[in-house]
């Protein structure tokens, strides 16, 4: 049903393999009351397009950093971000805003959704951000909705649904502008067994399909079902480790 993004360069200046995002020799630090924070000491990670990664660690080993900087939601203080074959390191806030809104799916733990707006609604929003709404995309908009098994709850607001229906909805709203990746943050973290069991069968499906999937994960169990785990400790990548091909 879905495509892959049209293939690209490398995002990077070297020819090779084909790349969603790529970190290299990235650091972030903060000062906070006076004291400098090293929340990512020198990062280096490829995300070959169709791979399936769970971002892990402990507290404060630097997992929301790189999802902030994956995400353009922060800039680092050294080194350098490509998403596809664009550099974004040095971007300005109106851009790193449009590359948001077209070429990064978000989900959320807490799922973000509009809660005025029904499920076709809040699915629609990112296309209303760049003026993109109309009655073909009200059609994929179903498409997506019927894709995450809502298709009887177009007309529902969030409070009308379940913990596990609204991440599918944010799931779907991911979706709709054929992001270059998925940015899940504990998309399962407020939700009981069988939901988060359902929830990791749809991304699943998704990475089968070929979508990109980057997910941030304290749990082993949902960090089991990638395709490959990434380990931070103390602002580094501990471990690289390969679960299943690409």
């Amino acid at each position: 049903m879905f495509e892959k993004k049209k293939n690209e360069s490398s995002g990077s200046p070297e020819k090779g393999p084909l790349f969603a995002a790529k970190l290299s020799g990235v650091k972030r630090e903060y000062v906070l009351k006076g004291e400098t924070v090293y929340a990512l000491r020198g990062v280096d990670l490829e995300v070959p397009i169709g791979d399936y990664v769970a971002i892990m660690g402990a507290s404060g080993s630097g997992k929301s950093t790189m999802l902030n900087l994956l995400g353009c939601l922060d800039r680092p203080t050294h080194g350098k971000i490509w998403l596809g074959a664009d550099d974004v390191t040095s971007l300005d806030d109106d851009k790193l805003s449009e590359i948001r809104a077209t070429r990064i799916g978000f989900v959320f733990q807490s799922y973000n959704l509009i809660q005025q707006l029904t499920v076709i609604e809040n699915i629609e929003v990112p296309l209303y951000y760049q003026g993109n709404a109309s009655l073909r995309s009200r059609k994929r908009c179903i498409e997506l909705a019927n894709m995450v098994g809502l298709s009887q709850r177009l007309n529902h607001r969030p409070t009308q649904l379940s913990g596990g229906q609204q991440q599918r909805v944010a799931i779907a709203r991911s979706l709709v502008n054929d992001p270059y990746f998925i940015l899940a943050d504990e998309p399962t973290g407020n939700l009981d067994s069988k939901t988060t069991a359902e929830i990791l069968d749809l991304l699943d499906e998704l990475s089968s399909q070929g979508r990109t999937i980057i997910l941030v994960t304290h749990e082993d169990d949902v960090g089991a079902r990638s395709k490959r785990i990434v380990r931070l400790k103390d602002g580094l990548i501990e471990s690289d480790t390969r679960l299943r091909p690409l």
